[in-house]
């Protein structure tokens, strides 16, 4: 069965950093590609950052370029998002999820996601 648990969000003030974690298991994690998405209120849920399965090439929208970084741990079968100089327009629920990589198509279900709030 697999499972995604995110972790690691939490209210920061514009211009502080978070660092999420999602947990996964259940599959093969270091052969799949990861990926994170966020959905603001009233918004459709976007793709914020991808990372392929060895960890090698990354992809991220253009919001976040140069903000945040996603990095993975196939030894902990755990994926990361560390972001800085956040601002309010990041506020939302985070999730990670499997990536197709060829049709940036996630796989399977959603996690519980983890909320963050970038409010002063």
């Amino acid at each position: 069965q697999v499972q995604l648990v995110e972790s690691g969000g939490g209210l920061v003030q514009p211009g502080g950093s978070l660092r999420l974690s999602c947990a996964a298991s259940g599959f093969t994690f270091g052969t799949y590609s990861m990926s994170w998405y966020r959905q603001a209120p009233g918004k459709e849920r976007e793709l914020v950052a991808a990372i392929s399965s060895g960890g090698v090439v990354t992809k991220y929208a253009d919001s976040v370029k140069g903000r945040f970084t996603i990095s993975r741990d196939n030894a902990r079968n755990t994926v990361y998002l560390q972001m800085n100089s956040l601002k309010p327009e990041d506020t939302a629920v985070y999730y990670c999820n499997r990536l197709n990589w060829a049709t940036m198509r996630i796989f399977g279900s959603w996690g519980q996601g983890t909320q963050v709030i970038v409010s002063s």
